[in-house]
């Protein structure tokens, strides 16, 4: 009978993903059978019964079947209990029908059993979350990752990179044993909110504060872009509330090879104080030009 995972890990029953996650990289790192040449074989049982703890606490599912009493520190069924997805004639763990995915055997292969001699064993795959502000998530930007064991990660985020998305690093995850690959690195990201933009797909999106004057009039107006600012010709008598399209200004998709535009919603702002000339004037333009809108 396999220990209980909590104990194996060294965690309590409370502890968050991230808790495991770092008790299971400490215990790999420190357990390493290339790093206990002169216990290798006893370094292998302990990396055998931690990866097995970490089958169960690392998957979100099987943790909650273990906390509940529904499978054992093995993975199997409790006595009473039938997995799902089992035949119906399936009434205990081992009957007929009964899936067998438990963690007793899972490195039989991997340690050759009945082959003669051990086999290289690829590395777990380790998980991590980056926040990245809007703007180095839609031109792209090299940043560097402070693990919890106090390495780094140099990551390049490419441009377009959206939020949530996962990016792999190949072989910077846990060592492999006896030779075999090392895991991957998956970083998750996470993309800040903007003051000014806002991005739907790839387009870019972004208010403009005029003045009354320079909508009725026009005006040439500088506009902030994710590229550095460019010039706006705004026509005469453009309304609250119109659009601009700028061509190729959004997001330049390095996964998709779309290029996004730039759209530039006009908002016209009134002075904090209406002067008593101003009030006039358009009193009189009133009488003679009034015009519906609603």
């Amino acid at each position: 009978m396999a220990e209980d995972p909590y104990k194996v890990l060294g965690v309590t029953r409370g502890a968050s993903e991230d808790d495991v996650r770092r008790a299971y990289r400490k215990l790999v790192k420190e357990n390493h059978p290339d790093l206990n040449p002169a216990n290798a074989t006893e370094a292998e049982e302990k990396i055998r019964a931690i990866n097995a703890a970490f089958g169960i606490l690392g998957e979100e599912d099987k943790r909650r079947q273990f906390d509940q009493g529904l499978i054992d520190a093995n993975g199997e069924p409790r006595r009473g209990y039938q997995r799902a997805g089992a035949h119906a004639g399936a009434a205990r763990p081992g009957g007929p029908g009964a899936e067998d995915f438990g963690f007793g055997d899972i490195f039989s292969d991997l340690f050759g059993r009945g082959k003669g001699g051990a086999q290289p064993m690829r590395g777990q795959d380790v998980r991590y979350t980056l926040e990245v502000d809007f703007l180095e998530a839609a031109v792209g930007s090299r940043k560097r990752v402070t693990l919890p064991e106090g390495g780094v990660l140099d990551l390049a985020v490419p441009e377009g990179v959206v939020d949530g998305q996962t990016l792999r690093l190949k072989s910077k995850g846990t060592p492999g044993l006896r030779g075999g690959d090392a895991g991957d690195a998956l970083v998750e990201v996470k993309v800040r909110t903007h003051p000014e933009f806002r991005r739907e797909g790839d387009d870019i999106f972004v208010d403009l504060s005029v003045t009354i004057d320079e909508a009725v009039l026009g005006a040439r107006i500088e506009v902030p872009t994710i590229s550095g600012r460019v010039q706006l010709a705004l026509p005469k008598g453009t309304s609250s509330g119109r659009a601009f399209r700028i061509k190729g200004k959004g997001v330049n998709n390095s996964t998709t090879g779309q290029q996004g535009d730039q759209i530039v919603t006009v908002k016209i702002i009134l002075p904090e104080r209406v002067d008593e000339s101003l009030a006039y004037f358009l009193a009189e333009w009133r009488k003679k030009n009034a015009y519906r809108v609603r």
